[in-house]
């Protein structure tokens, strides 16, 4: 895909600008003096559990919901249900997959990149792009019953981006993908960010937002709750590494003394494996081999790995990141 039409130059102005952003559903607050801001140029990763207040932000952003008090500018301009020109430059890829039956896989692209590029001249090139970006050439014909989940994938996001938008949504574009389609979704958004797009991205998929993602922002309660890269929202907490060591013959008097370390935040023994989770350290291991060799412990398998993105998420939120 060539750079996005209608790009601003300034790449100091945000892409996307949410300041103090309230909005209730009568007495729910669904939002909560919610700030974001996404730098124009990157991809964007927006976490939070199952009525963290997500969905609601990114349809405040789109100026599809009204809300009670707050700012929301796009490319530096307020945004409103009546932004036509600034809507122009924004697609969205959702995660149920919105698309005609009845037309085939270039009707539907079509169809789609005509409500924002009416003049049929200037869509054909703009559709023939989207159909070879995705990889459906040999599909151009075919209904969406006849296509595979990842291929349905696919068409879902040529319909978003076929216009050439220059701030992209992707909500959960890889949900019940095969690992293949998965790796050609994810390599074809970092491509479209390369032509210049920005992409705000979510996703119930660590890896993956630790994969493509510049900066992650973590909510929750309709909160800001940690923003930084992969790597800086890790250091933000008490969890460092997690060892796992296989052995048969751990003691409980073995166990207390593992327990009583002080970088160890909690360690459990179920009778064939020790798994302990410690705070950051440069001796942990070390440490923790001592005491087993000194109390006579065999030990088998060992694995050590630094914290993950769940990791962070959970200690933040106190709860594991769902569907």
């Amino acid at each position: 895909m060539t750079t996005p039409t209608g790009m601003d130059t300034n790449t100091d102005t945000p892409a996307v600008n949410v300041s103090h952003l309230v909005k209730r559903y009568g007495d729910m607050v669904a939002l909560d003096y919610f700030d974001l801001d996404v730098k124009a140029g990157e991809i964007f990763g927006l976490l939070g559990p199952n009525g963290s207040g997500k969905t609601t932000a990114i349809n405040c952003i789109l100026a599809l919901l009204t809300y009670d008090s707050g700012t929301i500018r796009v490319f530096g301009e307020p945004i409103t249900p009546g932004s036509y020109a600034l809507k122009r430059r924004i697609g969205i890829v959702p995660q149920n997959v919105a698309v005609f039956n009845e037309l085939t896989v270039i009707e539907n692209i079509d169809y789609f990149c005509s409500l924002y590029v009416p003049r049929r001249a200037e869509r054909e090139p703009l559709v023939e792009e989207a159909i070879d970006f995705v990889g459906l050439g040999e599909f151009r014909k075919y209904r969406p019953g006849k296509l595979s989940g990842g291929l349905l994938r696919r068409l879902n996001i040529a319909c978003g981006i076929a216009h050439k938008p220059d701030l992209i949504f992707f909500d959960e574009p890889t949900v019940a993908v095969d690992p293949q389609s998965r790796n050609a979704i994810l390599e074809g958004i970092q491509r479209l960010n390369r032509s210049g797009a920005t992409v705000i991205y979510t996703s119930h998929y660590m890896e993956e937002v630790e994969q493509i993602c510049d900066r992650i922002l973590i909510m929750d309660h309709g909160r800001h709750l940690a923003l930084g890269t992969a790597e800086e929202l890790k250091g933000m907490i008490d969890t460092g590494e997690r060892i796992s060591v296989e052995t048969l013959d751990l003691s409980d008097e073995t166990l207390h003394r593992i327990q009583q370390l002080g970088f160890v935040i909690d360690a459990v023994y179920d009778g064939r494996e020790l798994a302990v989770r410690c705070r950051h350290g440069d001796h942990n291991l070390v440490d923790l081999l001592g005491i087993l060799r000194e109390s006579g412990a065999g030990i088998g398998h060992l694995t050590s790995r630094p914290p993950t993105l769940n990791d962070v998420f959970l200690e933040l939120t106190g709860t594991a990141l769902r569907d």
